[in-house]
């Protein structure tokens, strides 16, 4: 539920700030006062486009911040997004600067307008002055039934659904209409793919041979350094190990006779050890170290081979296993959109798969169309429309498409005798705002947002109509928070709380202000939309006499 909105320098808003409560709101004023520049502000909270023009005239930005009251869903994607706030509230804030910069909040961190709009379409729902054209588009007939059905979830797996066999049968084209183009890559890749297969070459071999590569190709060196460093270290007579086991033998006789030679002898004692393990280590070394002409004979072909092929595919030798990994794929996933049995089988596959859940779709359909076109012409009936029908109707298209095995069609019959035919042809324009007023309705009581707004949904319609439009919107009010722009005193009068729009010139310029009516005050507003510019006492009784009733 909406608490409070406060607005700044918004078009010719300069500072606003509104409570609201549970119930029927109204808002009323004259023609360009300014009524609907609140919902457009409200609007920019839940996410709408805005530009630089939504800024009062030599002002550096516009800022509205609005406050809910949540509910479970609501606090559940807060706590999903990491948004949360005060418990039980939410504030969405939006910015717009005068060079057509948007800042985004939601309980004082910054938000996309995505989710803006994610979060907006679980508090708001805004019924526009415009609803009744848009019922003139097959689409939007569709997305309304949809919709008030609760069928969005399978509606939208119906369009990937569709997506999915609209997808195999392009395959299917693409593979026919590019066989030779198909067949020639097939070859070239099959052929390049035979050279990896016969040279096979495996990851980190290109290193590693060249490190084998290198010691083979030093191995007499290699021998002659190790039997050199051998020799020099235990294997000659004055060899190393040899003259320095024998200074520890002294040292360790002097050691008993002196305790102040131990920090000399403690320090070569290690040095013997480790010359030891550095003989022991050479002689393995040694051991494994041979000259092995063959091998290298081997090892130079290989080296060969890999830098050749390399040279042949414009590679570096090392990316060489990669390659053959990759050429592999691109033959099998050739050889996949080659194969027209697979494709074909596929587009079955997900035909099936469409029909399954158009099918589904179509049965949700069919039980909600009837009851909507109940309750719609039950409403035709309070809206002055005496023996007049409404259906949905659902044509059949046999073929399918992204929206299903239907066309969803609103038939209306204005009055009795008259049968059914399309909406978008026969209604007159006041007719088809009263059509569009029940369906809103109707819609609104099905649906879990907690706030409805209407801006100027009355438009076309007045007398005994007006009345009655009033009382299915407190009626609606009872149920959710319901907030209407009306030019209609019938309508206005049914509110339990009312607001007047007005503008003002302050300092040269024009400011729209509003302002809560009390019971006297709200007479005069009432007999205004009466009686126009003169407010006569019979239209002050007249008022009276509405709001009493």
């Amino acid at each position: 539920m909406l608490r409070h909105l406060s607005i700044r320098d918004f078009v010719v808003v300069d500072t606003l700030d509104l409570e609201f409560d549970p119930g029927f709101t109204v808002f009323s004023g004259e023609t360009g006062a300014g009524k609907s520049i609140l919902i457009d502000a409200l609007a920019l909270t839940l996410g709408a486009r805005g530009d630089a023009s939504v800024v009062r005239t030599g002002q550096a930005r516009a800022d509205i911040t609005a406050g809910f009251a949540t509910y479970d869903a609501v606090d559940a994607w807060l706590a999903a997004q990491a948004l949360e706030g005060e418990p039980g509230t939410v504030l969405l804030r939006r910015v717009i600067d005068a060079g057509g910069r948007s800042r985004a909040f939601i309980n004082g961190t910054a938000a996309t307008l995505a989710q803006l709009r994610d979060l907006g379409d679980m508090l708001v729902e805004i019924h526009g002055q415009h609803a009744h054209q848009l019922l003139m588009r097959a689409d939007a007939q569709r997305d309304l039934f949809d919709t008030h059905a609760g069928l969005g979830a399978l509606a939208a797996d119906t369009a990937r659904a569709w997506r999915a066999v609209r997808d195999a049968n392009a395959a299917i084209e693409a593979a026919v209409s590019r066989d030779r183009e198909i067949q020639l890559e097939r070859e070239r890749l099959a052929w390049q793919l035979a050279e990896l297969d016969k040279l096979k070459p495996q990851p980190g071999e290109w290193e590693e041979i060249n490190v084998e590569h290198r010691r083979l190709s030093n191995a007499a060196n290699l021998i002659g350094g190790v039997q050199a460093a051998l020799g020099a270290l235990s294997e000659s007579d004055d060899a190393m190990l040899h003259q320095l086991t024998a200074v520890i033998a002294r040292l360790r006789d002097l050691a008993d006779l002196d305790a102040g030679l131990a920090d000399a002898l403690a320090a070569l004692e290690p040095a013997e050890i480790q010359i030891q393990e550095a003989v022991y280590s050479l002689n393995h070394y040694a051991q494994r170290l041979d000259l092995d002409p063959d091998r290298l004979a081997e090892v130079d072909q290989r080296l060969d081979a890999l830098h050749s092929a390399a040279r042949k595919f414009r590679l570096q030798p090392e990316s060489l296993p990669d390659e053959h990994t990759q050429r592999r794929a691109q033959l099998d996933a050739l050889d996949a959109a080659a194969d027209l049995d697979a494709l074909r089988a596929a587009e079955a596959a997900a035909q099936r798969a469409y029909q399954d859940v158009a099918k589904r779709l179509s049965k949700e359909r069919a039980r909600h169309a009837k009851a909507l076109g109940e309750a719609v012409t039950t409403g035709m009936q309070e809206l002055s429309m005496a023996g007049g029908q409404f259906e949905v109707a659902l044509v059949p298209q046999p073929q399918g498409g992204p929206h299903g095995l239907e066309q969803i069609e609103f038939r209306v019959a204005g009055h009795a005798g008259v049968p059914l035919r399309p909406l978008a042809k026969v209604a007159s324009g006041g007719e088809l705002a009263r059509i569009s007023l029940a369906l809103s309705v109707i819609a609104s009581a099905a649906s879990p947002t907690p706030t409805l707004i209407f801006d100027e949904v009355d438009t076309g319609i007045g007398g005994a109509v007006a009345e009655v439009v009033g009382r299915l919107l407190h009626q609606l009010g009872r149920m959710r928070q319901v907030l209407c722009v009306t030019h209609l005193p019938q309508v206005a009068a049914r509110g339990e709380y009312h607001f007047k729009v007005a503008k003002k010139t302050v300092d040269a310029g024009t400011v729209s202000s509003v302002d809560p009516l009390d019971k006297p005050s709200r007479v005069e507003e009432i007999a205004r939309m009466l009686g126009g510019v003169e407010i006569t006492a019979t239209t002050r009784k007249h008022a009276r006499e509405m709001l009493a009733a």
